[in-house]
């Protein structure tokens, strides 16, 4: 099976969209939760979802959007984009993200928006985190986002190995245990503004990262028509 893994689109449609046209033939799709939040264009990109049969998890975005997850430790920007983004949600948009699974599993896969461990808010960010997270998923690969920064954290006896993300260069993945985050499509930190995503065939061990340029103006442009937080507008041109 071939899954495409997606995680962090934060509402930033043109980025979805560029990811959906450099796509080659996939079984699945996956997205890693936040789905919603900073961006401009939250119920499009729902749509857009659905229309590729996309199989989605829960971020703490998401739930903030809809009330059910506690935005109280967002920082202002992302307070004020949440607060925004919950007052132009249409039914739709709010039935789906409510629907929307902390954990999924399916054969040799987890998939969570933060960790096995706290599947909405803990961050991975180092290889003694993701150690941690060991004992909180039964399955060999554990795809995850929050961080927006694409990685592979592979066990290799008590220790845990970093795997660089490189773009378009194949990786082959071994019967060891992992987490494995794709990146972000919408709001990528890792000082590289193009959209990032992950091919991933667990049968066969192969997975690659993959780097898509989109119309960032186009975004900023929608994000200061509607008056979302300047940072937030910025931040797209550098990636962080």
């Amino acid at each position: 099976m071939r899954l495409a893994v997606l995680s962090d689109i934060h509402a930033n449609l043109a980025a979805l969209d560029a990811v959906r046209d450099d796509l080659p033939k996939v079984d699945e799709i996956w997205v890693l939760g936040d789905i919603v939040g900073y961006g401009p264009q939250p119920n499009e990109v729902i749509r857009r979802l659905q229309e590729l049969g996309a199989r989605s998890v829960m971020g703490n975005h998401d739930g903030a959007a809809i009330g059910t997850v506690d935005s109280a430790w967002f920082n202002p920007d992302a307070a004020a984009a949440i607060h925004w983004t919950a007052g132009v949600l249409d039914d739709n948009a709010r039935a789906y993200l409510a629907a929307l699974p902390e954990v999924r599993r399916d054969g040799e896969l987890t998939a969570v928006h933060g960790s096995p461990r706290e599947p909405i808010w803990e961050y991975i960010t180092d290889a003694a985190i993701a150690a941690d997270n060991l004992g909180s998923f039964e399955t060999r690969l554990c795809l995850y986002g929050h961080t927006h920064l694409p990685v592979i954290y592979r066990a290799d006896g008590p220790q845990m190995l970093v795997v660089a993300a490189t773009p378009q260069e194949p990786i082959t993945l071994d019967a060891s245990r992992a987490l494995i985050n794709p990146g972000s499509v919408g709001q990528p930190r890792d000082g590289n503004p193009l959209a990032s995503y992950l091919l991933l065939d667990p049968e066969a061990g192969h997975a690659e990262f993959r780097r898509v340029p989109y119309e960032i103006a186009l975004t900023q442009q929608l994000m200061r028509d509607v008056h979302l937080p300047r940072w937030l507008v910025e931040r797209l041109s550098i990636g962080r």
